[in-house]
């Protein structure tokens, strides 16, 4: 079966998952936390290459304060050194899209950890996107642009793909959304511009294996012509 090289996932419906089961948005959240595992373990196995979860957005903050402190709080409690060594064993890198500076101090502490020891993993990429906004990493890109002083001329989609916080990866090739919804939700809006999209009614703490294999089974059926006719064509990021 065709795999994508880079898959994305909204992990979306949480909340709605725990409320048809008269459980809190907590419960939720933590039943998705160890979907998200399942997942990425599922892909390493599989052989993905880059794997990026939308865990926490910009327009999140928004959110009830105690719900907030509640996801950052997450992250420290299932990130141990048991997580670590599981990395490290599989040979996954982790990367952070999106503004650490902006977290609690112990988050960021915790996920500057990981990203420093499992810099020199390379049989697989997992993005975290967090306090991640699509269109602020456009304008962030932007102002690179400005500050390492380049002309008009010198300003091409390469030079500013190579200001994102996905540089060195390819755009993803597949995006999936859980949960019922229909619209990307200013995720990787420069790298999903020939992104094949998938969406699904099932709430993300119920996307199991077999609903991941589901959507893989899905892709590889699709032809990703990148504005071009005729036949199939490999991606030009590849």
């Amino acid at each position: 079966m065709s795999l994508p090289q880079h898959l994305a996932l909204i992990m979306d419906g949480n909340g709605r998952w725990a409320a048809h089961r008269g459980m809190s948005r907590t419960e939720g959240h933590e039943a998705g936390v160890k979907t998200a595992q399942k997942v990425y373990r599922h892909c390493r196995n599989l052989g993905i290459r880059h794997l990026t979860l939308y865990a926490f957005s910009k327009e999140n903050w928004q959110r009830p304060k105690d719900e907030v402190s509640f996801l950052f709080g997450l992250v420290t409690r299932y990130f141990t050194q048991k997580e670590l060594r599981e990395l490290m064993e599989r040979d996954i890198r982790l990367q952070v899209l999106g503004e650490l500076e902006d977290l609690p101090a112990t988050t960021r502490k915790v996920l500057e950890s990981y990203m420093e020891k499992t810099a020199g993993n390379s049989s697989m990429t997992l993005n975290l996107a967090l306090n991640y906004s699509g269109r602020d990493e456009i304008v962030r890109a932007a102002r690179l642009l400005l500050q390492d002083g380049l002309r008009p001329e010198e300003i091409t989609e390469e030079a500013l793909a190579s200001r994102l916080y996905t540089v060195g990866q390819p755009d993803p090739d597949f995006i999936v959304r859980t949960s019922g919804e229909y619209r990307l939700s200013n995720y990787l809006l420069y790298q999903a511009a020939y992104s094949e999209l998938y969406f699904t009614h099932t709430h993300w703490p119920d996307f199991d294996e077999a609903e991941l294999d589901k959507a893989l089974a899905e892709y590889a059926h699709r032809q990703r012509r990148f504005g071009r006719t005729g036949e199939q064509v490999e991606s030009p990021t590849k």
